[in-house]
């Protein structure tokens, strides 16, 4: 036993840059921001409104190093998290991936992140917020992991629904028809956000994004979405992006070329916060568990 407490914190994500039917599967790649959920893994009694999820992982990664079940029952989980659940934010992704690397430090062992991937699809749909590079990740079974250069890093004026909806119930939709149909647009999107992570640029990041976020608008409807890309185009923001299996949006920027005060004016103006009635501003980072 290493350490008698061991802590690890993994970002959130507004919605994704992109999601949608990429070589031949259902693929995203996340749009890590500054929120975190931080979780802590101890020696004690194990307390009552853990996730149970977390506890899933806890016990998957000490059976993974080979270690007794008894051992697993003899740890605790503590999370603080600045991350609203069910909108698309991967909160979930977030809570687990952190559960896993601080239990993994608990017992003095290294996590590499393909390991944590494969661990996490286990339990569920994964964000790939889970990587430190910008990663195209096929989220349910984590067979393809394709990282790339970093994106350029905007700012994100967040737009939160009240409406929530379970990525698990996203799921169950029949989504492949209209997937394949867009195939051709997802991979336009996923060529041009290569190139803005070569080029550093900003405006093809939100274009590459506002493409994929057109295309998700055919499975899952935005309320006011006609609203929020006509928004962009008259104070030429970066784009738009969105959460392909929740509720929330996110306006691509930069707050020393674009006017936030303006922005959120107009929000209000356009009745735009009817719907979106929280708004936060917040910064895209690098991925990965710290």
């Amino acid at each position: 036993m290493a350490n008698t407490m061991a802590e690890a914190r993994c970002p959130a994500s507004c919605g994704e840059l992109i999601q949608g039917w990429i070589g031949g599967g259902e693929k995203l790649v996340s749009c890590p921001i500054d929120w975190f959920s931080t979780v802590e893994v101890s020696e004690g009694m194990k307390l009552s409104g853990e996730r149970p999820r977390m506890r899933q992982m806890l016990e998957r990664v000490v059976a993974y190093y080979g270690y007794s079940t008894a051992l697993a029952n003899s740890l605790n989980i503590t999370l603080e998290s600045t991350i609203p659940v069910g909108k698309g934010l991967a909160s979930s992704t977030a809570d687990i991936a952190a559960t896993a690397v601080a239990t993994a430090r608990h017992l003095g062992e290294m996590l590499d992140e393909s390991t944590l991937a494969g661990l996490c699809v286990q339990l569920e749909p994964t964000d790939s917020t889970i990587f430190r590079k910008p990663t195209l990740f096929d989220h349910i079974q984590a067979q393809v992991q394709i990282s790339f250069q970093p994106t350029p890093m905007v700012e994100i004026l967040l737009l939160e629904s009240n409406t929530t909806l379970l990525t698990e119930d996203y799921h169950r939709y029949q989504r492949e028809p209209v997937l394949i149909r867009n195939a051709r647009l997802l991979d336009n999107a996923w060529q041009t956000l290569q190139h803005s992570c070569q080029q550093q640029d900003a405006r093809m990041l939100g274009q590459a994004a506002t493409m994929s976020a057109k295309a998700c608008q055919q499975l899952l409807v935005k309320p006011m979405f006609s609203q929020l890309l006509a928004l962009i185009e008259e104070l030429d923001l970066y784009g738009l992006n969105v959460a392909h299996s929740g509720s929330v949006v996110g306006l691509m920027l930069d707050t020393r070329k674009h006017d936030v005060e303006k922005i959120l004016w107009l929000i209000k103006d356009l009745e735009i916060d009817r719907h979106y009635p929280q708004q936060h501003l917040v910064k895209m980072i690098e991925g990965g568990v710290r």
